[in-house]
């Protein structure tokens, strides 16, 4: 049946009841949907999926929208299904939720994706969400539900349905519940409540007070205020603009397009754009403002403008890394759909557009969205509206940002996840506040004509990867003023926006100006929170700088720790490159009102919960324990076993702590990382394994360790098969691939918990020698996501000492270590070989091998080229330094030596005589110096490791 519908309108319903997608094609991830596992349902075996083309929309406004649905074999007509429509993040299409397609198919949903009108293989042009076109087609495929047997109906033409999707997906899932009654559930994510204020933000005021929720949102009350947020509104439409048609035909083989010249700049410069959306754009971008006609298209398709009409029970995602839309876009939404008495659930995740969110986060993000449809759409299980949010961490162990001034310093991704009661707010019970002072006095500031040059924080839509390639903001000098605290007593958690107090004056009376909170470590290196700053567009302010206007500031909510020691910084900017400045030179005097209580952060008390593939440490602990028990008893049951096999040992095992005979190593797809490869160490060396990447170095620890399995040859330690499991391995320890250590937890707890889980007595872990080795004194009982990588580093070889192995193990253990560290880490491994033990290091640092090694075994292309002692490995060929202890002999001393067989090339050299020796041994010449009556100071080799490794395996490698 072919249904078209034109405007959106409200349908009446028998009942009302109560995934990540980013903008550009190459930033889209699967929309995912936190961390409730989904509710039990029945599993579809088999799904099948239908490709079809749905007409909608009616005259010049029609298009052709391409569909995917997936329906379980378990849906039939006599046992029908509910059903979930799934929209896709901007500049994606139906493939990108595919996979969320069918997770919810085979937990027995029949399931729709497509393409929205303008995207992927749809036909017609980007309305924005705009509810005469995207919404209007939403309905549309509401329509075709309600005429499948094989879904459930709650009425007639109204099917049990809920919808889903991310960014532009997710407004689209809060816009259609308003207009579309029938909806009976959504889950949108990581969206916009209003698409005005997300674009045109000022935070000098905030919507609901923020003191009652704890992330206002930024408002946007009048024509030619906000801030242009410039560089995400220019990613936004060259995303859809990008979408021509056969506009790249040319450049793919097939026959370029025909542009009729009345309408070319309309074709190349608006792509798939309505007319009016790339109007909007194109005044904004050009002046900067938001004039009235721009305000009507961003209205238009904002949730804002409806969201007193939405009664489908709503869980809102959104993610604390997100520049775009941030977590009051979120916060309005609740609001506004919590005072329609509506249920509605808030869960903040560690991701967003400027990150793409981790495995198991995703993972969990899916289950939730899974969970609160089968409650709303199927009877499970109640969610509950709890609310939940990351565990605040510190800056130093934040990935894609840190301790050095990153822009994107935040939390460790999967460190836990807090829940609580509700969110803030929405129930009468308002966000607690801890009240910060500061210091600072008032400061002037300058903005610069033309607003060039402008601070810089992050890259839009690349905030991770901005703060690992650079990981430093800029401010410049001149252009901020700066308001620190007190180096903080003990850790600060604030989940949510801080607001500010802040006293302004301009010689122009208006002002743009960028509030940001920075992380400033005690060795004053500084971050900033997922990169989060808060433009602020005052008017009206007074001009006599000894009477300040004052005006209250909300800034960017965030999720972050501000650990003990550290002191939160208030950086007020007067420019910023991601947006829109003023052409016109200006001056500010910026201070804060009362600087005794100038910060009020917000803070949420909750239950700490684990992440999936992360545990709180008497969690683990436990099961720890409890693998401890179950291990001995295992061991005592089949000791007698485990005893028959240990009784073939070789004979000089002892002697030879390892030993590998022709050991090869190779994969299915016929890669051979390791081949025959055989070596022996001997007690008390410490021995280098060198090698280029892609040697083989790594794959072969991995293998000694019994992590993987060789394809051929032996590996024995101290006499017996290294096998996987294999009890001898106890006498190794090894650190190799990473730290992994737990970031909550103190270094101390760290190793106690190690060697808890080697069920060994706690008195065999000499912890005391451990932690001397580690070097940390105090730091010791801090937590470890406070360490720098060099912290980290040092514990983690403490860690592999626990126990002191007969066997050490390190791959590159100098890593993040600074050269008075390097120097005392050479002596403990040198100090610890001269007790008997073996040590095997791993390393890049042909410097430090030669300085800290007695062996060496040279391997590249996954094969062993050459092993000795440092000095044999050094003297292999090249040449000697032949030092003269009286210089009046050089002439002498260069007869003698060209004398001898095959004629040794001699140079003369400040240092003293460089001699290529060939075939004639350091002994021979030497002599033949003596009996001629030169006496010799010196007789060394001539070149380094670093000249003996690049020669052994070619500088290309």
């Amino acid at each position: 049946m072919r249904h078209s519908r034109g405007t959106a309108r409200p349908v009446p319903r028998a009942r009302a009841r109560g995934l990540l997608a980013c903008l550009l094609a190459p930033l889209l991830a699967a929309s995912s949907l936190v961390l409730l596992p989904a509710a039990p349902a029945a599993a579809a075996g088999e799904v099948a999926t239908e490709e079809t083309t749905v007409p909608s929309g009616t005259g010049p406004d029609a298009v052709e929208l391409d569909t995917s649905l997936f329906v379980p074999d378990t849906a039939t007509a006599d046992d029908p299904a509910a059903a979930v429509v799934l929209a896709h993040g901007f500049g994606g299409s139906k493939d990108s939720v595919r996979s969320d397609a069918e997770h919810l198919a085979d937990l027995g949903y029949v399931v729709l994706t497509y393409s929205a009108r303008g995207f992927g293989a749809s036909t017609g042009q980007i309305g924005l969400d705009d509810p005469r076109y995207e919404v209007a087609d939403l309905s549309t495929l509401i329509d075709l539900l309600a005429t499948r047997d094989d879904v459930l109906l709650d009425a007639p033409g109204d099917p049990r349905v809920g919808v889903s999707g991310a960014s532009y997906g997710g407004a689209l899932s809060l816009l259609g519940a308003a207009y579309d009654q029938r909806i009976d559930a959504i889950a949108p994510q990581i969206t916009w409540n209003s698409l005005t204020t997300a674009l045109f933000p000022s935070q000098g005021t905030a919507t609901g007070s923020a003191a009652t929720t704890v992330a206002g949102t930024p408002t946007t009350t009048a024509a030619g205020t906000g801030v242009f947020k410039r560089d995400w509104a220019g990613i936004f439409f060259a995303a859809g603009a990008l979408n021509v048609q056969g506009l790249l035909g040319g450049l793919t083989g097939s026959a370029p397009p025909t542009i009729d010249p009345a309408t070319a700049t309309q074709t190349l410069t608006c792509g798939a754009f309505r007319p009016e959306v790339c109007a909007a754009y194109q005044s904004a971008a050009s002046t900067g403002t938001l004039s009235p006609e721009v305000a009507a298209v961003l209205d238009r398709s904002s949730p804002a403008s409806v969201i007193d009409r939405i009664q489908a029970p709503t869980l809102l995602i959104q993610g604390t890394r997100d520049s775009l839309f941030g977590l009051g876009e979120a916060d309005a939404n609740a609001r506004g759909i919590a005072a329609n008495g509506t249920p509605v659930k808030v869960v903040w995740y560690d991701g967003g557009h400027d990150s793409t969110a981790s495995d198991s986060v995703t993972a969990d993000l899916r289950d939730q969205v899974a969970g609160w449809f089968d409650h709303f759409l199927r009877g499970g299980p109640d969610p509950g509206t709890p609310f939940l949010y990351p565990q605040p961490a510190g800056a130093q162990n934040a990935l894609g940002g840190g301790g050095g001034g990153g822009g994107g310093g935040g939390r460790q991704r999967d460190a836990g996840t807090v829940t609580a009661d509700s969110y803030p707010g929405l129930t009468g019970d308002p966000a607690q506040r801890r009240v910060l002072p500061v210091g600072g006095g008032t400061q002037p500031v300058v903005t610069p004509a033309g607003g060039s040059p402008a601070a810089y924080t992050t890259i839009p839509a690349l905030g991770a990867i901005s703060a690992a390639l650079g990981g430093t903001t800029i401010e410049i000098p001149g252009q901020f003023a700066r308001f620190d605290t007190e180096p903080l007593d003990e850790g600060v958690d604030v989940v949510g926006a801080t607001q500010v107090q802040l006293t302004v004056a301009s010689t122009t009376g208006t002002a743009t100006l960028f509030a940001k909170l920075y992380d400033v470590a005690e060795d004053g290196s500084q971050s900033l929170p997922s990169g989060l700053v808060a433009p602020v567009s005052l008017t009206g302010l007074s001009t006599d700088p000894t009477a300040p206007s004052t005006v209250t500031v909300t800034l960017p909510a965030i999720d972050h720790r501000f650990e003990a020691g550290h002191r939160v910084r208030l950086v007020v900017s007067s420019t910023d490159q991601a947006y829109a400045l003023p052409a016109d030179a200006a001056v500010y005097t910026v201070g804060v009102a009362d600087p005794a209580s100038a910060l009020s952060v917000p803070q949420v008390q909750g239950e700490g919960e684990p992440v999936a593939g992360s545990s709180r440490w008497f969690v683990l602990l436990g099961v720890v324990l409890l693998l401890g028990l179950l291990g001995w008893l295992a061991a005592r049951v089949w000791g007698r076993r485990r005893e028959r096999q240990l009784s073939t040992a070789d004979a000089d095992g002892e002697d030879v702590p390892l030993r590998f005979e022709g050991v090869t190593k190779s994969y299915k797809d016929g890669f051979v990382a390791v081949r025959d490869l055989s070596f022996e160490v001997r007690r008390g060396q410490v021995l280098g394994l060198l090698g280029p990447n892609g040697a083989g170095k790594t794959t072969s620890l991995r293998m000694l360790m019994g992590l993987i399995r060789p394809t051929a040859g032996t590996i024995s330690v101290f006499g017996h098969a290294a096998r996987p499991g294999a009890p001898v391995l106890s006498r190794l320890g090894s650190f190799v691939e990473g730290t992994g250590l737990q970031p909550h937890l103190s270094g101390r707890d760290n190793l106690t918990l190690y060697w808890a889980a080697t069920g060994r007595p706690p008195e065999d872990a000499h912890m005391a020698e451990a932690i001397e080795v580690a070097g940390l004194g105090s730091a010791i009982d801090k937590r470890v996501r406070s360490y720098s990588q060099g912290m980290r580093q040092r514990v983690a070889i403490a860690q592999a000492m626990l126990g002191l192995p007969d066997l050490l193990v390190l791959d590159e253990p100098t890593n993040g270590l600074d050269p008075p560290q390097i120097h005392a880490m050479r002596e403990v491994l040198q100090s610890y070989a001269r007790t008997g033990r073996t040590v095997i290091v791993s390393s890049h640092l042909l410097s430090e091998i030669e300085q800290t090694c007695s062996h060496v075994v040279v391997m590249a292309k996954g094969q062993k080229v050459a092993q000795g002692t440092v000095e044999e490995i050094i003297g292999t060929g090249g040449a000697v330094l032949v030092g003269l202890a009286d210089p009046a002999d050089t002439d002498r001393a260069v007869a003698v030596l060209e004398g001898l067989p095959g004629r040794p090339a001699v140079e003369r050299t400040d240092e003293g005589l460089v001699v290529e020796l060939g075939d004639v041994s350091r002994a021979a010449a030497i002599a033949a110096l003596v009996a001629a009556g030169v006496g010799v100071d010196q007789l060394s080799p001539r070149r380094r490791l670093e000249d003996a490794f690049l020669s052994l395996v070619g500088e290309s490698s």
